[in-house]
């Protein structure tokens, strides 16, 4: 099991306080509410961009939040995906992936990206710049490079919130069958039930800053 102990963070409004969550460490967990539940926030934490005092987070039996950031091996995808327009698909991998390894391990890093490809159905926009690219197309650049940077957990927040409504059942089933190949451990931060029911293992929800409940589902990925 992952535990979160002692996560509080106060603003002028608004207070996140988690003084005791355990989650599997495996499989995909949600952590889901409405707008202003404390998702973002937590979110923000996690990836170090909030570093709250006297916190813990263990996670596969290792302190995440003693560690540097560098060192914590989370795989990303940003809500709006943050690629950079002027570059093409394969770029705005490339550029990520050469700012964390060596040349050698770069080389090793990258020997799977045939196969990432094929999965998200990369090949026919691979040279295509960001700026061009459908939302499911950057969507799917956009896990392809947390995947190659092989993190130990993804951290995937809100991401299908930016795609056409008509797109967003495809692309769940999509993500649910790359995360399930893969047997990836996923936290998923989302406020849509639809994006829990189709991918979740466990459910989180939080409400004002604080976790309401967490129960599993039977969700077969």
């Amino acid at each position: 099991m992952a535990s979160i102990k002692n996560l509080n963070l106060k603003f002028d409004d608004f207070c996140l306080s988690i003084s005791d969550l355990e989650v599997p460490d495996q499989g995909v967990t949600a952590f889901w509410g409405p707008s202003g539940s404390g998702k973002t926030s937590f979110f923000k934490t996690l990836i170090g961009i909030y570093q709250p005092e006297n916190w813990t987070w263990k996670f596969q039996n290792e302190d995440l939040h003693a560690l540097p950031l560098n060192e914590r091996r989370l795989g990303v995808v940003f809500q709006n995906y943050e690629l950079f327009p002027h570059m093409t698909a394969e770029e705005n991998i490339l550029i990520v992936m050469r700012s964390r390894y060596e040349k050698i391990d770069l080389q090793k890093a990258l020997a799977d990206s045939d196969t990432y490809k094929q999965i998200l159905k990369l090949n026919n926009c691979w040279n295509t710049k960001a700026e061009k690219l459908s939302g499911g197309e950057k969507q799917r650049v956009a896990i392809m490079r947390a995947l190659l940077c092989r993190p130990r957990l993804l951290l995937l927040d809100e991401p299908f919130s930016a795609l056409d409504p008509h797109l967003r059942e495809e692309a769940r089933h999509l993500v649910r069958s790359v995360i399930s190949s893969l047997d990836i451990p996923t936290y998923l931060i989302t406020h849509d039930i639809d994006d829990v029911t189709t991918l979740a293992h466990t459910q989180v929800q939080l409400n004002q800053g604080r976790v309401e409940s967490v129960k599993k589902l039977h969700v077969q990925i």
